[in-house]
């Protein structure tokens, strides 16, 4: 089970406040919603599978992993097959509705999903396809005062040859279809608003709200655009810009409104490597406009913080620091984890006995590179600097040379730690892959040998095991050095430090995978125990 533990970010005596980052993890795209006195967060999952993370928090500062919406990312036929690297799920909108959590995404090949529940901690519903398509990203809802049921959403380039624009048609009132052709409600091709995308949709003192970034997700900025009318025409502003702060972007997010009445403003930050990492902005209405961050100068755009005080709630406590140590002491997979494509459960099991056993992915015969090996099971990076630590114990047959399992950081470029059986023998290796989408080969460098742990009669072919602890050291920039212990005390380097690099549309990873030539036994590989500890 992983157990997230508090470390106090502000010392005793001070004015609480929190730092931003609030989450320095790849929750790209974010949306949130109050429900009672807690407030809930959803972010983009892509292809990696349980899909749509459900966060909660009840000061909106420190963030908790509860639950997934999605079991696994529909159409199954195709995300069921293999690591569909970049597709899925994109920029959900989450909303309280009569007493039902709903989220909305949309999936640039397929169309616009719904999901709802009673109980964002408990099971949510079968995903409903409400508008089948291509090109459709970035769905947010809105139920009227009038009992009707609007939609706004933005539209890739890619699938549907033009960007930039943003439309908004009726649904059903139970939310499950289209009602009406999208109307475009607001062009961002006008050589000033570009790359319009993530609308959220919002009413307030009889104006209708769009709030949507712009300007591109490294370089752009917040616009918040209003009408008396649902279908426009919208006039917009700039609430939002990077200015002098270091924080680029800063791109979409969500609104929230507290009980006692304050407005905040989630919104993520692209920080290569390591992701869309969180923040968290105050929020301000002046004539009619919001104004996002601190506007020093009063011009109506604000520019984000990195230190505030702390949101005005009765339940607010002190920043957290990331700890996670996950025993797999519960015969359930921690939320932390996800795999890169849709779960099979051939890629291995919890137990109870304190392990989690991974088995290999049997490769192709024309295998290059580990791009579409769908079995890795993997974390997000939590912080800027930290430390990855895995005890684990690999197991194969006796004619099984080739199998490798261990420790991954996973990415366009990758790097990893593995144990290889060879003969009756482990060697480590350390393998490595730049631009792996494109196909290139992987390099490998044997740092060791290592006779096996045991050896045991077991059927027609003995099993060979080799118990190791492998670890990777994350320092600012996301370069991470390998080691490996064989007593968990005295960490040996392996290599050289290694540049982490994004994935597609996800920051890089970290975790485990299992690998077998064709034709060989399955391999396994049973993790003992995985950390991930921020440091200072």
């Amino acid at each position: 089970m992983a157990v997230a533990m508090v470390v106090l970010a502000v010392g005793q005596g001070r004015a609480l406040e929190y730092t931003n980052p609030i989450i320095h993890a790849d929750y790209s795209d974010p949306d949130a919603c109050r429900w009672g006195e807690a407030y809930y967060m959803t972010a983009s999952s892509f292809n990696c599978a349980p899909g749509l993370p459900i966060l909660k928090s009840e000061d909106l500062v420190n963030w908790q992993i509860v639950n997934y919406a999605l079991d696994a990312v529909p159409p199954l036929d195709y995300y069921d097959a293999a690591p569909r690297h970049g597709k899925g799920v994109w920029a959900p909108s989450i909303r309280e509705h009569d007493g039902e959590m709903y989220i909305y995404w949309g999936d640039p090949d397929f169309g616009i999903y719904m999901v709802k529940t009673a109980d964002p901690e408990g099971q949510w519903e079968e995903p409903v396809l409400v508008v089948p398509g291509r090109g459709m990203i970035d769905p947010c809802p809105l139920w009227d005062d009038d009992g009707r049921v609007w939609l706004v959403n933005g539209w890739a380039g890619s699938r549907a040859g033009f960007n930039s624009v943003l439309t908004m048609r009726e649904l059903s009132a139970d939310g499950t279809r289209a009602i009406s052709q999208p109307v475009m409600v607001y062009d961002g091709n006008d050589g000033v608003n570009h790359t319009v995308e993530g609308p959220k949709l919002y009413k307030r003192g009889g104006y209708y709200y769009i709030f949507a970034p712009a300007g591109g997700v490294a370089t752009g900025w917040q616009l918040a655009m209003r009408s008396k009318d649902i279908l426009g025409p919208y006039e917009s502003k700039i609430v939002m810009a990077q200015g002098d702060s270091p924080i680029n972007g800063p791109h979409q997010g969500a609104w929230v409104e507290t009980e006692q009445g304050e407005d905040w403003f989630i919104h993520f930050q692209d920080k290569g490597a390591y992701g869309r990492v969180l923040h968290l902005q105050p929020m301000a209405w002046h004539d009619g406009w919001p104004v996002i961050g601190i506007d020093a100068d009063g011009d109506g755009c604000g520019e984000p913080v990195t230190k505030h005080a702390f949101p005005t709630l009765p339940k607010a406590q002190k920043q957290q620091k990331v700890n996670i140590i996950d025993n797999f002491d519960t015969p359930r997979l921690g939320l932390d984890w996800e795999w890169h494509a849709n779960y099979h459960q051939e890629y291995g099991f919890p137990t109870p006995m304190g392990f989690f056993r991974l088995y290999s992915h049997q490769l192709s015969p024309d295998f290059v590179n580990m791009w579409e090996v769908p079995n890795m099971l993997l974390q997000k990076y939590p912080a800027e600097k930290f430390t990855a630590t895995a005890k684990v114990k690999m197991g194969a047959k006796g004619d099984d040379s080739g199998s490798r399992a261990g420790l991954i950081s996973m990415g366009w470029d990758y790097c990893a730690l593995v144990l290889e059986k060879d003969g009756e023998d482990f060697a480590i290796k350390r393998i490595t892959c730049v631009d792996a989408e494109q196909g290139n080969p992987e390099r490998v460098e044997t740092i060791a040998t290592l006779p096996a742990s045991r050896i045991y009669e077991a059927g027609a072919q003995p099993n060979y095991e080799r118990d190791l602890w492998l670890r990777m050291d994350v320092r600012p920039g996301a370069i991470a050095q390998f080691s490996y212990s064989t007593d968990g005390k005295k960490f040996i380097p392996a290599g050289e430090p290694f540049q982490a690099r994004a994935g597609k549309w996800i920051g890089a990873k970290v975790g485990l995978v299992a690998t077998s030539p064709q034709g060989c036994p399955k391999a396994w590989l049973d993790i003992d125990q995985f950390t991930l500890q921020e440091r200072q």
